[in-house]
């Protein structure tokens, strides 16, 4: 027996520092994904139009939207992928169990979730001048467009959280899905009716009220609350529900 005591603070880093290694192809999708949405951010994100007599006058609004919501969906994919059975054999090339392979993950998760939302964030600065040089001569800033210091901060602090709850969420639903086959299945039915049923009802679903819960908060102070309560409880969840798979022989 070895007299070395590993802690698990120690085993949860090497485990982290291995996981930003080798889950490089992960960035590389980022980079593929956000790339195509841009492109696809350059038709706008809005548009309204007005003509008369021998004028007709459309006016494009363009943001970073489309990046952003294509950089959630990239994290809540990532998460899902790092909880299959692939992914979770690789923890056993270290010394590991359950607590530090889920501690590494999140750390992992998050740092995927500053990248991610740091880059979606700057990605209208890259937006803007790709609309301002190639595709129109009438492109103009507008006075809600001068970004601050502040506004950079909040704005970026704010999609990582956004990105980072997708990741927790997919996190869990990875597990699930790992525990029981039938929640493959399970969970998209219970979604796409949920979104069904929230059309059929207007404002009154549950989706949307989960969706005003979260996107129509504004207040960023209430909004990093709910987000950071809402994280530990998924993560919690999904840490409880991992303590019974099954372990590698």
């Amino acid at each position: 027996m070895s007299l070395t005591k590993v802690s698990l603070a120690e085993v949860v880093k090497k485990q982290y520092i291995y996981k930003l290694h080798a889950y490089t192809q992960v960035f590389l999708s980022l980079i593929i994904l956000q790339v195509i949405a841009i492109l696809f951010s350059l038709n706008g994100s809005g548009m309204m139009g007005s003509g008369g007599g021998m004028i007709d006058l459309e006016v494009h609004y363009y943001s970073a939207d489309i990046v952003v919501a294509f950089t959630m969906l990239w994290g809540f994919i990532t998460a899902i992928l790092i909880t299959t059975k692939a992914y979770r054999n690789d923890d056993f090339i270290l010394v590991t169990n359950r607590i530090s392979s889920n501690l590494s993950n999140v750390l992992f998760l998050l740092t995927a979730s500053l990248i991610g939302g740091i880059t979606a964030n700057l990605s209208s600065f890259l937006l803007k001048i790709i609309i301002s040089i190639f595709k129109s001569d009438f492109y103009i800033d507008s006075p809600a467009d001068i970004v601050t210091v502040m506004d950079l901060f909040v704005g970026s602090g704010a999609t990582v959280l956004y990105i980072f709850l997708f990741s927790a969420l997919g996190y869990l639903v990875g597990i699930l899905v790992q525990l029981n086959r039938v929640f493959a299945v399970v969970l998209p039915v219970v979604f796409v009716g949920g979104l069904i049923l929230d059309g059929m009802r207007g404002d009154a679903g549950v989706i949307a009220a989960v969706f005003k819960f979260f996107f129509a908060e504004s207040s960023f102070t209430l909004f990093l609350i709910k987000g950071i309560c809402t994280l530990v409880l998924l993560f919690l969840a999904a840490f409880g529900l991992s303590n019974r798979m099954e372990v590698k022989p």
